[in-house]
Order: C-alpha cells, then structure tokens, then sequence
C-alpha cells in the first residue's frame, strides 16, 4: 500500500480532528482518579467525542466493542473497559482514543498516574513520553521512517526498559490504519524518505520489564509477559518542510 500525501485541504481536515482529540484527552486526564471504573472512562470519552459531532474511530472497529481502549498497570494496549474494573491508588491507566473528524481520523494515546504512584511507575510514564519525542526529531522531510525508529529504541534502551515489538505505529488519514508501519524498535534498513504532508502515528509501548507480549482469553487485551508495567504515548503528526506538527496535542 503506498503512503498517501495529503493536500492542503486533507491537512485542515486532520488538523481539526487531532485538536478535537487533544480535548478529548486532556478532560479524561483531568478526570482520572481513584474509585473510577475503567467503563466511565470510556462512556465519558464517547460522549466528549460526539458532543463534537465526531465518530469515535475505535468502536467497533474490527469488532472491538468500546470507544476508548483502557489499559491498566501490566496491560499494554486494547483494553476493554468494564464496570467492575475500577482504577486503584498507584495503578497506572493509558487511555487510546481516536475519533473521525469529516472522514479524517486522529489518534492519540497517553499513559497517566492514578493518584499517588511509585518513582518506578512514574518514570516509567516519563521515559515513554520523552522517547515519543526524541524519535520525532528525526521525523523531518528527507529523513527516513527508520530514523524515527532508531531514535525512540536509543532512548528506550538506555534506561533498560523494554519496547515492545509486537505492536507498531502507522500511517494516518482516511483510514485509522494506512502505510507505513512504524516500528519503536532498532531496524537495519533506513525505511522510506519522508515527505512533506504525510499523516503519521507515531507510538512507542515500553515496559518496565521484557518487550514480551501475550493477547488475554477476549482476543483483544494485550498484556506483558512478566506482569510488568507498560506505558503508551502516541500522538499524529504531520511532517512538514521543517519541524513536524504534532496534530493532537493542545496549541
């Protein structure tokens, strides 16, 4: 499949859906506490995405059954929110929510504290983010996706963490899912150039322990292989002349 190049117009389209997004993120992070249930994240989420008149991307998309995916502590990505799964003291939660903005999709991932958490989950949270934005300084026309890849896995690496391999970020637009697969992790080729207007999504998922992944009984949870910890950062960017636009975070 090729990378699409977006016009001008397409680039309006998805700058509106990723500041949407950023919203939308920014009221659940607000909003997280303890004594929450993982489902009342979700409704909360929905709810803000079509008081925009937005469609949250994620429902029912290859039949998962929520608007935001809700993963907690040792849950990587893909959780399924519940009303019995209620948000304790010290648990980390990340929250993966996208939505379509007339017919253009945005995605954004973050991983928060739920009140209170350990120095070991916090940096945790902290090396994740930051690695989404040393791998984003290579994220420049002329460049190759790789570069983007190398960048993220250095940092990652060097605080001994784990990046997980079985998931990798995307291409973006009229679809949720469009070339080119973006991996967190070291590659040996350089990847295609990029260019001006393409639409990425750019996701590191780091664990405190293994990269090791394993897919719960619900086909759907993905979960650490040692019960470790696991943070996920994501933001759509653009790639300009110059510096990438990071689409969903707030101006």
């Amino acid at each position: 499949m090729a990378v699409t190049i977006k016009s001008a117009r397409e680039i309006d389209l998805m700058r509106e859906s990723g500041r949407l997004l950023a919203i939308v993120h920014d009221e659940l992070g607000k909003a997280i506490c303890p004594g929450m249930s993982t489902l009342d994240i979700d409704k909360m989420g929905e709810k803000l995405i079509r008081s925009f008149g937005c469609v949250p991307n994620f429902l029912h998309y290859n039949g998962y059954p929520a608007s935001i995916c809700v993963s907690v502590n040792e849950e990587v990505v893909h959780g399924i929110p519940r009303a019995d799964r209620i948000l304790q003291e010290g648990d980390i939660v990340s929250l993966d929510a996208g939505l379509i903005y007339k017919g253009y999709h945005s995605d954004a991932a973050r991983t928060y504290a739920v009140g209170k958490v350990s120095k070991e989950a916090a940096d945790l949270i902290t090396v994740t983010k930051q690695s989404f934005f040393e791998g984003i300084k290579m994220a420049k026309a002329g460049y190759h996706l790789y570069d983007i890849s190398n960048a993220i896995a250095a940092y990652v690496t060097s605080y001994g963490y784990g990046i997980v391999k079985d998931l990798v970020g995307h291409g973006i637009g009229t679809k949720l899912h469009e070339a080119p697969q973006i991996p967190n992790f070291a590659q040996k080729r350089k990847g295609l150039r990029l260019q001006p207007g393409m639409t990425l999504a750019v996701e590191p998922m780091i664990n405190m322990g293994t990269g090791d992944v394993v897919w719960l009984d619900d086909d759907w949870t993905v979960v650490t292989a040692d019960g470790a910890y696991s943070a996920h950062y994501e933001n759509t960017i653009l790639i300009t002349d110059g510096e990438p636009e990071i689409l969903t975070l707030p101006s």
